[in-house]
């Protein structure tokens, strides 16, 4: 049972165990699964900021599969990894890509973010280091109050680092979760924000049952990892133009 978060926190020690307990919480839980949603800006030359509205839905079973669906205005992706092969689909084009990739969950992040320059929705949540990746360099850390999002209570904390503005909403109770997660940048002009949005939250410390199969669609045609390009989100008018 863990144990349930204050409704104050009067120091940085108090809120960095806000924090603890809720990457400690998500860290032990084998089988995950949530529904999200993602607010994704964009600043164009001009200094319009523009925000691209996904959903989506998320089943994890540590230490090395997933399951991750999105849908927005300009893609609708699934991503599936067994432990051994990552797969992408592109619903909206049924195109897919299969990538073999020997590990585990954390190692799935830090590729796709790395290497492939698509980084899992929430994945700073879900590393088993996620409380060291959170507090890396964090300065400024406030205690903002309670808040309600999607009708969940949660506890609202926020903390910068040089690169970064960051804020969390995290359940109260005895199941801990994220509600929503925001970064705030603080190099690239603008300030665009990322936001992912949580509920529906289920979680056990015991394996699930869900399916990390993939089969492709009737008809979709595979293409080398490195055109994955032609699935993503950001559509060819709103990309930067040098």
């Amino acid at each position: 049972m863990w144990t349930a978060l204050p409704a104050h926190a009067d120091d940085t020690a108090d809120i960095k165990a806000l924090v603890k307990t809720m990457t400690d919480y998500v860290a032990s839980q084998k089988s995950i699964s949530f529904d999200m949603e993602t607010d994704l800006e964009i600043v164009t030359t001009s200094g319009q900021r523009l925000s691209l509205e996904s959903s989506g839905a998320m089943d994890v079973s540590r230490p090395d599969k997933v399951r991750a669906e999105r849908k927005g205005g300009f893609a609708d992706v699934e991503a599936v990894y067994d432990g051994k092969t990552l797969s992408l689909l592109g619903r909206n084009l049924n195109l897919y890509a299969q990538i073999p990739l020997a590990g585990d969950l954390d190692h799935l992040i830090d590729e796709l973010r790395d290497k492939y320059g698509r980084p899992l929705p929430a994945a700073d949540l879900l590393k088993s280091d996620s409380y060291e990746q959170i507090m890396s360099g964090a300065t400024d850390i406030a205690y903002l109050g309670p808040g309600v999002i999607l009708g969940q209570m949660c506890e609202h904390v926020a903390m910068r680092n040089d690169d970064v503005d960051l804020q969390l909403w995290i359940a109260q109770g005895d199941k801990p979760y994220p509600c929503r997660y925001t970064i705030t940048s603080r190099t690239i002009p603008g300030q665009p924000q990322y936001s992912v949005e949580i509920w529906n939250w289920k979680s056990s410390a015991e394996p699930g049952s869900a399916d990390f199969t993939f089969t492709p669609p009737a008809g979709a045609q595979a293409i080398e990892p490195a055109k994955l390009d032609n699935i993503d989100e950001l559509p060819s008018h709103l990309t930067p133009k040098n």
